[in-house]
């Protein structure tokens, strides 16, 4: 017989880790206990035992406290079990649901990491086989899907790329733009680099991530907030938080470039310049065009040492690792040189260094399913594509409700209130402001 109970941490944390098919970094002990200081979230690590005290599913459930004694669960990322065994589920589900209404919870919230389909590099489409009878089940058992959203509307990402790094690093490189590797290219050439920071780099990275958020009009966190992630998911030996930071020493490119000049110099000197064939005319040409162009370059990087100083940090990116896959959790960047390409070298960097870890699965961590011309976020997805990973779209969001009446009030009439009150606090600030200025 099957029995939930609250599983000491560190078995909780061992059995998501090792598990083969649904391990997540959401479901971790790290996540959990950053949940509890950081978004007042009540962690329980749950898991489903058989007779011999063996874990057979197990899920971290977020509890958020409500008014009038309520609450309401969370389980990121869904239960982590086999979603083939329909009666695992269903067993799952109940026992869950009693904890739930034990605790006065008006709904339970699960977004499993199922996909429904992928495309890969080439657009060829892959329906995952299993989609139709797992959504089938959970409808069955009581949950209630909430849509195919487009685009960050629910509580993770419904989309994201997801790179398969057990294919050889050449295979990977080759699913490449061929712009990004050009760019990737250009950095290099210009001698940038690429390091693995530390806590004391954390400064520096919150600096980049407001940049990024002023440019891309979207809400950041607090530098604490990044401080504790950081802190916590590395004081854990099964998770792993590694900062990223890429770099440019302008000493180190304008050398680089004028080794470039003096090598391009070297072409030109061995031409026979009073006797040129046709094809030699057109080589003294494209060597000319490209000397003038590096000469150009070394006095424009010579202006940027002068205004910004000699080393900076234009990229800055955190990667979480748990089990065997690896998430591109937050990225910022400069708004200045975006020409040094800065930015897709650093997602080349932690593309081979969590393919060196063993890591199978590098997920990009979201990206859109609405793409529309119009839509603010398709830079945001045109960018991650480019680095040739599968499309995924995920099964969404589903709600199991343990109290119709109360989860009617906070899902439709809340929202409701909630927003005329920022709409009347806006016009109350600009009325306000106006008044001022008479």
């Amino acid at each position: 017989m099957l029995k939930l109970k609250n599983i000491e941490k560190e078995e909780f944390d061992t059995f998501i880790k090792n598990h083969k098919t649904k391990s997540h970094f959401l479901q971790s002990l790290s996540w959990g206990e950053f949940s509890k200081i950081k978004k007042n979230l009540t962690p329980h690590y749950l898991g489903l035992v058989n007779d011999n005290q063996e874990i057979v599913a197990a899920t971290l459930l977020l509890e958020k406290k409500l008014p009038m004694n309520l609450c309401y669960f969370y389980a990121p990322r869904g239960f982590v079990l086999d979603y083939k065994k329909k009666e695992l589920i269903r067993t799952m589900t109940k026992n869950i649901v009693q904890f739930a209404k034990n605790h006065n919870a008006i709904f339970i919230k699960i977004d499993p990491d199922i996909i429904k389909t992928s495309y890969n590099y080439l657009q060829e489409e892959k329906q995952n086989p299993d989609y139709e009878e797992i959504f089938e089940t959970l409808k069955s058992v009581g949950f209630k899907h909430q849509g195919f959203t487009k685009n960050f509307e629910t509580m993770q990402p419904r989309y994201t790329f997801r790179i398969d790094l057990e294919q050889s690093l050449e295979d990977i490189e080759n699913h490449f733009s061929k712009t990004t590797k050009q760019r990737i290219a250009k950095a290099k050439k210009l001698d940038t680099e690429v390091l693995i920071g530390t806590k004391n780099d954390l400064h520096e990275f919150y600096h980049l991530m407001t940049l990024t958020e002023n440019r891309k009009d979207f809400i950041s966190y607090t530098e604490d907030y990044y401080e504790t992630l950081y802190e916590i998911f590395n004081g854990n030996e099964n998770s792993k938080a590694t900062l990223f930071l890429g770099k440019i020493h302008m000493n180190k490119t304008i050398k680089a470039l004028e080794k470039n000049l003096k090598d391009i110099n070297n072409q030109i000197s061995i031409l026979p310049i009073d006797n040129l064939s046709k094809s030699a005319k057109a080589k003294l040409k494209e060597l000319t065009r490209q000397k003038e162009n590096i000469q150009k370059e070394i006095e424009k990087y010579k202006d940027y040492k002068k205004e910004y100083g000699n080393d900076l940090t234009l990229s800055a990116h955190m990667i979480i690792e748990y089990g065997d896959k690896a998430w591109v959790l937050y990225a910022g960047n400069h708004n200045i040189l975006s020409e040094t390409y800065v930015n897709y070298n650093t997602y080349y960097e932690h593309i081979k260094y969590a393919k060196e870890k063993g890591i199978k699965i590098y997920d990009q961590f979201g990206t859109i399913g609405d793409l529309s011309k119009d839509n603010p976020r398709l830079g945001l997805h045109e960018f991650k594509k480019k680095f040739g990973g599968n499309y995924v779209e995920f099964m969404g969001e589903w709600d199991y409700v343990t109290n119709h009446f109360m989860y009617f009030i906070f899902t439709k009439l809340v929202p409701i209130y909630r927003k005329l009150v920022r709409k009347k606090s806006k016009k109350e600030l600009k009325n306000e402001i106006r008044n001022n200025n008479k």
